[in-house]
């Protein structure tokens, strides 16, 4: 009897503590929160170029914790912020989800088309300007749609950044709020697509008046000047203003710009603003404290803006990089104290990458030359206009992409417009600028290396892209100042990708990843499924590990 009765207690017990246990590890097989980053034109080799003077704390404890994927690249052409975004939360490409670049000329409309606008949507957190942002222009569902989807709507997804597309497409359709900053106001704002006033949080966020305090402060360099031996010297004729000086040299002091706001967005208070938003979404959301994953999307702009602006080689770069460094490891001290440091999934990756200045290149006897960017415009309008009695041909040129004027061609019954389109091709290639160019629509035989061809074709749109694809040379062409980005080549198409914290093992990878592998590893590691046009695989190195 005595047997029965223990056996059946410990029968009861073993069901209470495993029953529990089952309940604990359902409560653990998913993170509670996926924190994305990206940074806005951050080169691949940024991870190592200042690597010696980084902290502990940031991008070397990522490289020493994390897994770090060391040779992804864009797999399409026309590297942006748009796209870029877009790619890494869709794990798809622009022939697919639709945002061909940061804008891209509407035959509809007959007019270029911002890749977030929405007219039908108003700007919440400021005086009313009109139409606003949303992500109505994105054809396919995004990663935090689908982890939303996949447990009926528990989930919150959050998008933070300077920009609007940086935030708005991360965010995605069912994002409980995508915030951006307003250069006019110095606070964050969003649209009347995700709701009709703002969260008490972000009120009480922009009360705070951080903008006005960084507004007060001057921007010196961290360290000696003379120690900045991985940049240029602080006064190179082909690096552009970043606030109101006739010269872009160290310090910058922003108590002389009265508010202007947008002069914060070329610095790192740019990059502290986000951070601090991020922090402020997290508590005001309560993200990661539900029974569901949740995700924030964070970006940084900044990077970007400065790097326009006086180039890679700057010292302001390397500087603004030292202090991201620095943000980074408090924020993910944040992240630690309120999520352990298992408990958050995180990666980081870029948008784009950069060109060096082609002031820099000329300099130091690279292969560049400076030219207009677009003198061929005109050489293809006038020989349209002498050959055929066309003014202009040419509607619009936009992604490295020609749209050719149609309505005009087509109210000339007589014109062969295969003949057009070849002589248009045909002074498209005299241009020094240009290595070839190719008709949209038949790219798939075009007699270039697979590797270009498939990212052309992978850009290309058949109903937002133009109608001849533009290659140009690999050494640079165009206005002397400051970085570009736009290009299929290495310095734009090779981002970096680094993971860290729930799940994601100690290593790295140098085989070939693309950016549109990015959602779907998610997708893989959250068990859900990946979004609608998603055309990467898992990343199997993470995805694999998974119990």
């Amino acid at each position: 009897m005595l047997y029965r009765i223990v056996g059946s207690f410990c029968f009861v017990l073993f069901f209470i503590v495993t029953g529990s246990g089952i309940n604990a590890q359902t409560r653990q097989d998913r993170p509670k929160i996926v924190v994305g980053v990206m940074v806005d034109q951050m080169r691949w080799d940024y991870l190592y170029r200042y690597q010696d003077r980084y902290s502990e704390g940031g991008f070397k404890r990522m490289l020493k914790q994390g897994f770090t994927c060391e040779n992804t690249h864009i797999p399409y052409s026309n590297t942006a912020t748009g796209p870029g975004h877009t790619c890494v939360y869709t794990g798809s490409v622009p022939a697919v989800h639709g945002i061909v670049g940061n804008s891209w000329y509407d035959r509809s409309i007959k007019r270029k088309m911002y890749c977030v606008e929405d007219t039908l949507a108003q700007t919440i957190g400021v005086v009313d300007s009109g139409s606003s942002s949303s992500p109505r222009n994105l054809l396919v569902t995004t990663i935090g749609d689908e982890l939303k989807l996949s447990n009926n709507f528990r989930s919150k997804v959050v998008g933070v950044s300077i920009k609007d597309r940086s935030a708005v497409f991360p965010g995605g359709h069912l994002s409980n709020g995508s915030y951006w900053y307003d250069n006019g106001t110095g606070k964050f704002i969003t649209s009347s697509y995700y709701m009709d006033d703002l969260p008490q949080w972000v009120k009480n966020f922009n009360d705070r008046k951080l903008a006005d305090q960084y507004l007060g402060q001057t921007w010196e360099t961290l360290y000696p000047m003379e120690t900045y031996v991985q940049s240029t010297a602080d006064d190179k004729p082909y690096e552009s203003k970043v606030i109101n000086k006739e010269k872009s040299v160290f310090p910058y002091d922003f108590s002389k710009l009265g508010k202007d706001y947008g002069a914060l967005t070329k610095s790192p208070f740019g990059n502290k603003l986000v951070f601090e938003m991020a922090k402020a979404a997290i508590e005001g959301e309560k993200l990661g404290s539900g029974d569901c994953t949740d995700m924030i999307a964070v970006s940084f702009s900044s990077t970007d803006r400065l790097g326009h602006a006086v180039g890679m080689n700057a010292v302001e770069v390397e500087d603004m990089y030292l202090r991201l460094d620095l943000d980074l490891a408090d924020f993910f001290r944040y992240l630690d104290n309120r999520y352990g440091e298992k408990g958050y999934l995180l990666f980081i990756t870029a948008d784009h990458g950069a060109s060096q200045a082609y002031g820099f290149l000329a300099e130091n006897k690279l292969p560049t030359r400076i030219s207009k960017a677009a003198g061929y415009v005109a050489e293809v309008n006038a020989m349209a206009k002498r050959k055929y009695g066309i003014s202009k041909v040419i509607v619009n040129e936009s992604n490295q992409e020609i749209y050719l004027n149609w309505d005009e061609i087509r109210a000339r019954k007589q014109i062969d417009e295969k003949q057009l389109v070849k002589d248009v091709i045909a002074v498209l290639r005299k241009h020094e600028r240009i290595v070839d160019a190719w008709p949209n629509r038949e790219l798939g035989y075009a007699p270039w290396p697979e590797i270009l061809k498939n990212k052309v074709i992978n850009g290309y749109h058949p109903v937002r892209g133009g109608d001849i694809a533009i290659v140009y040379q690999p050494t640079k062409f165009g206005p002397s100042m400051g970085a570009g980005h736009g290009w299929w080549y290495p310095f734009d198409s090779h981002i970096p990708l680094v993971w860290m914290g729930w799940n994601i093992p100690q290593g790295h990878t140098n085989r070939l990843i693309g950016m549109n592998d990015i959602a779907p590893t998610l997708a893989g590691l959250l068990r859900i499924q990946m979004p609608s046009g998603s055309t990467g695989q898992p990343i199997l190195e993470l995805t694999n590990r998974q119990p």
